[in-house]
């Protein structure tokens, strides 16, 4: 991406058009290499519909897009190993990049070094995958991921069916033990909902269980859910996609010509599903729907929507509801203590046990997030 993006900015450089990405140019983003398999070792790929390289096959279709294979010795240092490290290694990133910074600590020690380095309650933190790394920063130190501002989530389905069985959503499916980690931090009680260790348990990655909660501090996580079915309601059609990006790849832009060899792949596998006009198939976008979010959070005040606490947990176990989102519909009243009884089995009633997640219930419009993500991307017509 930072390849093309360079080649991009030069294009439009050349042409006097307005460069954009004022951020990336003004503070390089730091990039630094994530947990390679889930934390229960049962690794899970959406191959079939994004490709081998998460891009549709784009390494191989548009190789004149795609940089060196040099890069990657940048971060050959790092482990490959989900494991936590308690060391914080020294960065040795003697290579610089036009548009980014190569951290050589893997991202869990990451995202808790730059969390001890800023003032608490700065830092947002957009998860868009699986939440592995995120569980191995809070298996290390729970106290410092307090500190950070808010969890912005991508994944799980609630009102609807998920996207890779019946019941989950695939993030939460790739590592379930993982989102039930980090939920358990917005408890009370952690220990009321921490995934359950399978007995006689060998795999090398499973965590420890959190410090007592006098020691994590009376903090719980503030974790915001962007779910699967809200996403569904924001989409992109490949009408107004290709109205965009047609005229700019016909004048030779680099960023709309790798973005349409990804996107034209997808609205062909969508294509049958939908069995519409080809102009009028739509990608749904849960990751722009996030990032939105994080952009506009302040500018569009009032206009972003969340639920009260809700009590939600991951299945991590089920034969058939991997990664399902569980929540009690049964409206039944709460009541106090930590016991369980006869009709509450997991303590769902309980006031001092569960989870509290806010999550995501209105937008600034159905409709609005295309057309703000091609302009930010694209630039104004």
């Amino acid at each position: 991406m930072f390849y093309v993006l360079e080649k991009e900015l030069e294009w439009r450089k050349q042409r006097g058009i307005p460069e954009g990405f004022e951020t990336l140019r003004k503070s390089r983003p730091l990039v630094s290499i994530g947990a390679t398999k889930p934390l229960d070792d049962q690794p899970t790929a959406m191959d079939f519909f994004h490709g081998v390289d998460g891009l549709c096959g784009i390494h191989d279709s548009h190789k004149h897009l795609t940089p060196p294979e040099t890069w990657k010795h940048i971060f050959e240092s790092l482990s490959s190993s989900t494991l936590p490290t308690t060391t914080l290694e020294s960065s040795t990133d003697s290579i610089s990049h036009a548009l980014f910074t190569p951290s050589q600590r893997p991202s869990h020690l990451e995202i808790l070094r730059l969390l001890d380095l800023n003032p608490p309650n700065t830092i947002m933190i957009v998860a868009l995958g699986p939440l592995t790394d995120l569980a191995l920063a809070a298996s290390i130190a729970p106290k410092t991921l307090m500190r950070a501002k808010s969890i912005v989530v991508m994944g799980g389905a609630i009102s609807g069916p998920g996207n890779i069985t019946p019941l989950a959503e695939f993030n939460f499916y790739a590592d379930p033990v993982a989102a039930a980690r980090i939920f358990a931090l917005t408890s009370h009680e952690p220990s009321s909902t921490m995934p359950l260790t399978p007995l006689g348990s060998l795999s090398p990655s499973t965590l420890p269980p959190y410090p007592p909660k006098e020691e994590v501090g009376l903090e719980r996580l503030p974790v915001l859910l962007f779910t699967l079915d809200l996403a569904q309601q924001h989409s992109v059609r490949r009408g107004e996609f290709k109205a965009k990006v047609n005229p700019l790849m016909k004048n030779g832009s680099p960023l709309a010509e790798w973005t349409n060899a990804f996107m034209d792949p997808i609205f062909d596998k969508l294509d049958p599903q939908q069995e519409q006009n080809p102009s009028n198939v739509s990608c749904y976008m849960p990751d722009p729907l996030c990032a939105w979010y994080a952009i506009t959070t302040k500018s569009a005040l009032g206009k972003w929507v969340f639920s009260e606490y809700e009590d939600i947990r991951v299945e991590t176990s089920g034969q058939w509801a991997r990664g399902a989102c569980c929540i009690d519909r049964r409206g039944w009243p709460k009541r106090d203590g930590l016991e369980e009884s006869a009709v509450d089995e997991g303590r769902w009633l309980s006031s001092a046990a569960g989870n509290s997640i806010q999550r995501c219930i209105g937008t600034p419009g159905l409709g609005a997030l295309a057309p703000f993500m091609l302009e930010t991307i694209f630039g104004a017509d």
